[in-house]
């Protein structure tokens, strides 16, 4: 069935398969498996019986098992209907198949070992245009070549509207009878950008021009004529034969055509494509194992594979291998996709069907920043002015005669160039400056996040990285975090930590009592990585007289679907399970001396504390989703029948056929499990007569419900098991910080809702307090709204409960919308098994019902019954996407279980479309990429899981601990940086800039501009941009240390409080105020003045006006900075030096000489400041522009102080005011009970198993078939097959 990402090839009884296809490692065949659809009534759904050879009729099962084992029967290849139980309804698998039916046509052709023929294929691209329909195989992920770099820099620069906007400013300026400005006013800066934007993307690309290169040039074995050779992947062709080894990775997609192992089985590691790190097998068809034996016949190998085009389905592939006029189909299971890790392999061989670019991936592409309101503004403000000189024309015309000889053309005329003369003055309000000093700002803020030693991890060596520098403000702004679970919260490391033998409990022993060296030194087999010590348990189990105890350790050692390898020797087992659970319990057992030593179809051989048994395996009834079990049936040496049984306390209790004492404290060991957030599981044993055994063997079906009947009463528990997936360091505190910071964490994990949930608590997202909202609950409370049509989603009617939510993949492919329109992202990989109940569940589905309805009651909601019109919710698709997530919204938690890759990035695409929040992912592993590009800020962890999140996401962090600091302290600090860059930058444009819209009312609207042309280059480079450089780089309103304590702070970003559309207004008022005081003053002083102390000719009134207006800029931003150092200081004294420095040299002699168009303030500075009348008057500017701001700064402080503290006293003490009415302790899924069964994420080994597939040696490839040299063996020789047990 497929269960999870790159499963194993599917059943095709699991749901819509393409035609013929031949029961594959995963298919049990159809007369030793019964299961609800396909056996007699009464059959207990989803529960099945895989017999082991024992009980075969003599010939017939083998037989039936030989013809299970043979996939790839040759026959026509064609489509057929899906058949039995599917995973989803009917509607979505109907429309799955035609939406793939459209999408699978057999366009792609490979003829193995032809190179010169799959080069002919052309594809048609424009018109008589055609190109080579196959890739190469070379990666080429850069934007830039040698020749590209620059005009494609160019062409992307200027899509930026600011740069086309500074372009047209700069023609314009050109233009003699349209210049009011200098030419390098605006050219210069502009190159600046240019440059350092270029270069920016230019150290981007040589970056990706080196990952490629690696990636290009990695070594593999490719088959060259009779021969394997070493080549690079860049070399490699569609329909090459490639030879991997153990560790390899893969370099294209290939279809497996043999290996070594047994069956031409293949182990593969998939974390660089779904992220998880248990094994999955691959297995070539049973044709190609058979016959491609040697290097001779893969060289004479001339088989051609026809199916559908290269596209993004990473776990659906449909196609056919036409050889020796036979056809055999293709699925999944036997494709090696590229970036698999080939493992417990140690040869194996593949046909490359895609390669390169033609592989299955897809990218995301950046928005682009907008700056239309305030290039607007501008334009309307040039109009008005153009629009009043040619009014006011012809009266400024007769009043100043001298100025006739400017207004010699029509009025409109006049007004037409007017418009684009103020369009070219007021240019500078737009500063290009901003957008230089911005690039540096978020530079630098990049950097002191790469270089922050507390966001190290050592462990791994790995700091933190921005791989992104324009995106740390977000980082202070974030109200969504979308994050991963295993690796991302958790270590991906299970461990043995604790276990329960017949009610007794044994934990680790203390650090004072543990033995100093290795208890288990005893024990041959030990491989010395148990952690698990404690010394009474351990007498016990050398004892060997306890019954209990040994039949515990038994159980672990033998119901397991667990292969061992004999890797290196007698003594250093291999075990490679389908789940960590798994293998963490069987290597406990292995430590304790119950040795798992091999297995064969029917056998299973234990090293039981030195002697070794061989037991008889009768039956193996594998875990699904719905027993939460697994069962073994066994025949000891002596010669009894036992029924060792391990699953969820959730079954195993009610299958007990008594319960007392032992039980009874057995279940308060389960609940202090829980409390600890372990991974439980209980072990439970019965003895089964040999009449019941004799009953069931001669009929198959019908005895196999007679079994499971018999089944469900267990004669003996032994115990139970706590398994700690440990959590990463500081993971429970740094969530319960980011929730103060008022951050919605959303938990979006394929794994079970079990295991989710259990993490759920351990992390300190979920709380005993909250009300835990399923989807039996979500749908009724959404169907009350559709139908009553009230909105009760409201905050105060939720604002006294902690709602969490846990859904999985299917109710959310049910209920969304945009989730049910991508066909790709429905549940594929959601492992849902059939409709049916275990015992007892309609008694636990009204006590939900009823818990429900009492906290509807608490705050006010009606509650209707299910609707069964389903008309209605089709109309309203919206409304049920939006009031799912307004519910959801107000939730402390969100889990969501069981999806896939696209679903993940859907979800999160689904809270950006109804909130206009900041949203962050952060994940590990592949199957997080997509979501990691979907929203607004992407966190990689570098962990165990490959690197593709990393390469994929905007900042790198060791461990999930670090995003506490990463947000909270340079997140926070990085937006009020940036609030107050722009905040204090507008203010200082506005105040320097809006004097010449006032000039413009006594200069008769001619745009002459005020300022000499030098100070209005200077300014905005030179003269005010160090201090607002340190203001953006350095400025802290508070330590990291009060940062990280008062986590409340953080909701002043998410909420945009320091810049806003009303801050920006008052930001443009402050500096229209202030340019107001300093024109007006200074020309009210001067009026009719005359003599050497007068200021009133233009250049004297211009230098004054100007000096006004940086001292009164500087006087706001020694206001505005809160952290002091002797940086700040400099930075301060260096903007006026260089405001000294520059206008004396402008203003000398000696260039007004050479240019005196171009610099014509001839001493104009030094006249100015030689006048104490003067300085007084730009003193009063300065003070007019500064104490008022003072004091309103002040007075408001102090007010909203008052406020919030008026504010705390009347809210009080919150009290929770929901309470959950108890359910009895027997129905385990209530909140205080936890049942964490956590096995694999889909079935096990057994079917492999019970067929011999992965038991089986036949005429396979041998390992020797190839050598780390180039010169494989002799090409004729038949090679034997490695043996296996």
């Amino acid at each position: 069935m497929d269960t999870g990402p790159a499963q194993a090839p599917r059943s095709s009884r699991a749901g819509p398969e393409p035609g013929p296809v031949p029961p594959g490692p995963g298919d049990t065949g159809d007369s030793d498996v019964t299961q609800e659809g396909s056996g007699p009534a009464g059959i207990r759904g989803g529960e099945k019986v895989v017999r082991a050879g024992m009980g075969d009729a003599p010939g017939r099962g083998a037989a039936q098992r030989k013809r299970r084992a043979q996939p790839g029967r040759p026959g026509k290849y064609e489509r057929r209907p899906p058949e039995g139980p599917t995973s989803m309804s009917s509607l979505s698998q109907k429309e799955e198949l035609q939406d793939e039916d459209k999408n699978s046509a057999f366009t792609w052709e490979v003829q193995a070992n032809n190179r010169a023929y799959n080069s002919q294929l052309k594809e048609k691209v424009f018109l008589c245009w055609r190109r080579r329909k196959h890739k190469t195989n070379i990666i080429r992920t850069a934007k830039y070549n040698f020749f590209s770099f620059l005009p494609l820099t160019l062409y992307e620069q200027f899509h930026r509207l600011s740069n086309l906007y500074f372009l047209l400013i700069i023609i314009l300026q050109g233009i003699p009878d349209l210049s009011t400005l200098p030419w390098f006013s605006l050219f210069a800066p502009m190159i600046c950008l240019l440059f350092i934007r270029a270069a920016r993307d230019l150290a981007d690309d040589i970056g990706r021009h080196k990952s490629d290169r690696a990636i290009n040039n990695r070594p593999c074995q490719i088959l060259m004529g009779k021969s394997f050779t070493w080549k690079k992947w860049k070399d490699l062709c569609v329909g090459d034969v490639v030879c991997l080894h153990k560790d390899s990775i893969v370099p294209a997609d290939m279809l497996l055509l043999a290996s070594t192992e047994p069956s031409s089985l293949c182990y593969v590691e998939t974390v660089d494509i779904d992220g998880e790190t248990n094994l999955k097998f691959r297995q070539a068809l049973t044709v190609t194992h058979q016959e491609l034996t040697t290097v001779r016949n893969m060289a004479s190998f001339q088989g051609t594979v026809t199916c559908e085009a290269p596209n993004s389905r990473l776990h659906r592939f449909v196609g056919c291998l036409e050889w020796n006029d036979q056809k055999y189909s293709l699925d999944i299971g036997n494709l090696l996709l590229r970036g698999c890790k080939i493992r417990n392999t140690d040869t194996c061989y593949g046909l490359v069907i895609y390669a390169g670019m033609a592989g299955r991936s897809r990218a995301l592409e950046p928005e682009l920043s907008r700056w239309g309101v305030i290039f607007i503004s501008v334009v309307l403000v040039s109009l008005v002015l153009a629009f009043s000189s040619g009014f006011l024309a012809g009266e400024f015309k007769d009043k100043h005669y001298y100025v006739s000889a400017l207004h010699r053309d029509s009025v409109a005329t006049d007004t037409f160039l007017m418009f684009w003369g103020f369009l070219i003055l007021l240019s500078v309000t737009i500063p290009m400056a901003m957008f230089i000093i911005s690039e540096f700002i978020y530079l630098g803020n990049s950097v002191f996040i790469n270089w922050d030693v507390n966001m190290y991890y050592e462990a791994q060596d790995v700091p933190a990285k921005a791989r992104s520098t324009s995106l740390n403000d977000h980082l202070g702004q974030v109200g969504y975090i979308f994050s991963d679970k295993t690796g991302t919260l958790t270590q991906n490391i299970l461990t043995f930590n604790k276990c329960c033998i017949n009610g007794r409990v044994y934990g680790p022993d203390s650090e004072a009592r543990r033995p100093k060296e290795n208890p288990y030194l005893w024990n041959e087999f030990a491989d010395g990585k148990l952690l698990f010590h404690n010394a009474a348990l351990l007498r016990l189990v050398r004892n060997n007289r306890d019954e209990a105890v040994r039949e515990f350790w038994r159980l672990l050692a033998i119901c397991h679907t667990v292969m061992v390898r004999d890797s290196r020797g007698e003594r250093q087992l291999s075990y490679q399970a389908a789940s960590p659970d798994e293998e963490a319990l069987v290597t406990a057992a292995r430590n304790f001396g119950y040795v798992f030593l091999s297995r064969t179809q029917d056998t299973i051989t234990v090293m039981e504390l030195g002697e070794e048994r061989v037991y008889q395996v009768l039956a193996i009834m594998d875990f699904n989703s719905v027993r939460k079990r697994m069962s073994v049936l066994v025949r000891k040496p002596e010669g009894t029948i036992g029924l060792y049984t391990k699953g969820a306390d959730t079954v195993i209790f009610e299958r007990l056929h008594r319960r007392g004492a032992t039980e009874f404290a057995t279940e308060e060991a389960l609940a202090a499990f829980a409390q600890e957030t372990l991974r439980t599981l209980c072990l439970a044993y019965r003895e089964v007569a040999e009449d019941i055994y004799e009953e069931w063997q001669p009929r198959h079906q019908k005895a196999s419900l007679l079994l499971q009947n018999r089944a469900q009463v267990l004669q003996q528990l032994l115990g139970a098991t706590a398994i700690e997936d440990r959590l990463q360091d500081g993971v429970p505190d740094t969530i319960k910080c980011l929730k103060k910071s008022n951050i919605k964490i959303w938990v979006l994990t394929g794994d079970k809702q079990e295991t989710a949930v259990n993490i759920g608590f351990a992390c300190e997202l979920l709380s005993e307090n909250m009300v835990i909202l399923e989807e039996k609950e979500i749908t009724r409370m959404l169907e009350s709204y559709w139908d009553s049509n009230s909105n009760f989603l409201t905050k105060k009617s939720l604002s006294g409960v902690n709602l969490a939510l846990v859904i999985n993949g299917d109710f959310l492919d049910k209920l969304l919308v945009s989730l049910r329109k991508e066909p790709r992202a429905l549940v594929q990989n959601v492992n849902v098994d059939e409709e049916w109940q275990e015992p007892a569940q309609s008694r636990r589905d009204f006590l939900h019902a009823r818990r429900l309805s009492l906290m509807f009651r608490s705050f006010g909601i009606p509650l209707a019954p299910p609707s069964q019109d389903s008309g209605g919710r089709c109309t309203s698709e919206v409304l049920q996407e939006r009031t799912f997530v307004d519910l959801a919204s107000h939730c402390q938690a969100v889990i969501c279980c069981r999806v896939t890759p696209k679903q993940k990035a859907l979800i999160v695409a689904l809270v950006k479309k109804y909130h206009q929040v900041v949203t962050l992912a952060i994940g590990d592993g592949a199957n997080d990429v997509n979501m990691i590009k979907t929203a607004d800020v992407g966190v990689g962890l570098a962990g165990q899981e490959g690197m593709q999140a990393v390469q994929n996401s905007d900042f790198v962090l060791g461990q999930f601990r670090f995003l506490q600091r990463l947000l909270l302290v340079h997140g926070r600090w990085s937006y009020m940086r940036i609030s107050k860059f722009l905040r204090y930058f507008f203010y200082k444009t506005m105040a320097s800039m809006m004097v010449q819209v006032w000039f413009a009312f006594y200069n008769g609207f001619t745009a002459q501009p005020l300022y000499e042309g030098w100070f209005l280059a200077f300014y905005n480079l030179l003269y005010s941009t160090i201090p607002v450089l340190y203001i953006g780089l350095f400025e802290q309103d508070i330590s990291a240390e009060q940062s990280l304590g008062k986590p409340e702070l953080y909701v002043v970003g998410q909420k945009d409080e320091l810049f806003n559309y009303w801050v920006f207004f008052q930001a443009v008022a402050h500096g229209m105020a202030a340019s107001l005081i300093n024109f007006f003053m200074t020309l009210w002083i001067s009026w009719d003045t005359a003599g050497p102390a007068s200021f009133s000719d233009h250049q004297s009134f211009a230098v004054v006006v100007a000096l006004s207006c940086l001292l009164s800029v500087t006087m706001e931003v020694i206001l505005i900075i809160k952290y002091w150092s002797a940086l700040c200081v400099v930075s301060i004294l260096l903007s006026l030096g260089f405001y000294a420095v520059m206008t004396t040299t402008t203003q000398c002699l000696w260039l007004f000489r050479m240019a005196p168009k171009t610099f014509p303030f001839l001493y104009a500075d030094v006249s100015v400041l030689s006048s104490p009348s003067i300085l007084l008057v730009v003193l009063l500017n300065v003070s007019l522009n500064t104490l008022p701001v003072l004091g309103l700064r002040v007075i408001f402080q102090a007010l909203r102080k008052a406020r919030a503290e008026e504010e705390k006293v009347e809210e009080g003490p919150r009290e929770d005011i929901f309470t959950v009415e108890p359910v009895p302790h027997l129905y385990r899924e209530s909140h205080a009970r936890r049942s964490s069964y956590a096995f694999s994420h889909h079935e096990g080994y057994a079917d492999l198993i019970t067929q011999g597939t992965i038991l089986r040696t036949g005429p396979g490839v041998s390992d020797d078939i190839t050598s780390d040299s180039s010169a494989p063996c002799d090409e004729g020789a038949s090679l034997s097959p490695k043996e296996s047990h």
